[in-house]
C-alpha cells in the first residue's frame, strides 16, 4: 500500500508541474501607460499595439477600475495587456491615492510619458512606485516637434538635440536614482529610441516569467 501511495504521489506530483509549467508559458504581463492628459498617452498605447488612430484601438479596449483606467490586448502577444491610465494632472494630485486608486497591484510596471520636462506629479509618482519595488519607464514623447522647432538654427544636428534632451530629462530625474529614458515620436516609430522600448519589453517579460 505504501508502494501504491508513493506511485500515486508522483504520478500527482507530475501532472502538477505540468500544470504549473502551462501556466508560466501564459503569464500575463500588464503593462500601466500614465501621465499627465494632451502628452500622448493613447497614442503611445495605440502605436504599442501596433494600431493606427484611436478609432481602431477603442474596439479592443475595456473599461476597467473607479478611475475607469483602460485596459487593452495586444493582438499578437495575448499575455500582455496595456493600460492607458487616467491622467496625473490634477491640482490636488497624490500620488500614493492615485496608486491605490488605480489599483497599484494589477500593474507588473508603469511607463510615465511627459512631452516637455519631466514635472513634479511625474516624480512624485516614480517615487511612490520605486517605494513600491516595481519597474518604470520614463519616455519623453513627441521628440519630433522638438525636432522641427530647432531644425531652423544654423548649424542644427538632430543627434546634438536628441543628447540634449537626453541629458536634461537624466538631470531632471536625478532623484529617482537612474531610470531608464526612453525619446519617442508615435509618428516616426522607426525613428528615435521606440524599438529599444519594445526590445526592452519584451526583456521584461521574460524575467517577469522567469520570476513567476
Amino acid at each position: 500500500e505504501i508502494k501504491n501511495y508513493d506511485k500515486f504521489t508522483q504520478s500527482e506530483n507530475a501532472a502538477k508541474v505540468k500544470e504549473d509549467l502551462d501556466l508560466l508559458e501564459n503569464v500575463t504581463l500588464n503593462i500601466a501607460v500614465t501621465g499627465k492628459s494632451g502628452s500622448g498617452k493613447s497614442t503611445f498605447v495605440n502605436a504599442l499595439l501596433g494600431l493606427d488612430g484611436d478609432e481602431g484601438a477603442a474596439e479592443t479596449r475595456v473599461m476597467e477600475t473607479t478611475m475607469k483606467a483602460i485596459r487593452c490586448s495586444h493582438p499578437t502577444m495575448t499575455n500582455v495587456k496595456i493600460w492607458d491610465l487616467p491622467g496625473i494632472s490634477t491640482p490636488n494630485f497624490k500620488a500614493k491615492n492615485y496608486l491605490k486608486e488605480v489599483k497599484f497591484e494589477t500593474y507588473d510596471f508603469f511607463v510615465i510619458i511627459s512631452t516637455v520636462r519631466f514635472k513634479e506629479n511625474n516624480i512624485m509618482l516614480a517615487k511612490e512606485i520605486q517605494n513600491m519595488k516595481n519597474i518604470f519607464y520614463f519616455v519623453r514623447s513627441k521628440i519630433d516637434n522638438d525636432s522641427r522647432a530647432e531644425a531652423w538654427k544654423k548649424n542644427y544636428r538632430e543627434e546634438d538635440l536628441l543628447s540634449k534632451i537626453r541629458q536634461n530629462c537624466e538631470e531632471n530625474l536625478k532623484t529617482v536614482g537612474n531610470p531608464k529614458v526612453f525619446l519617442i515620436s508615435t509618428f516616426e516609430l522607426g525613428k528615435y529610441d521606440f524599438q529599444r522600448l519594445i526590445y526592452s519589453l519584451e526583456e521584461n517579460l521574460s524575467e517577469h516569467t522567469r520570476s513567476a
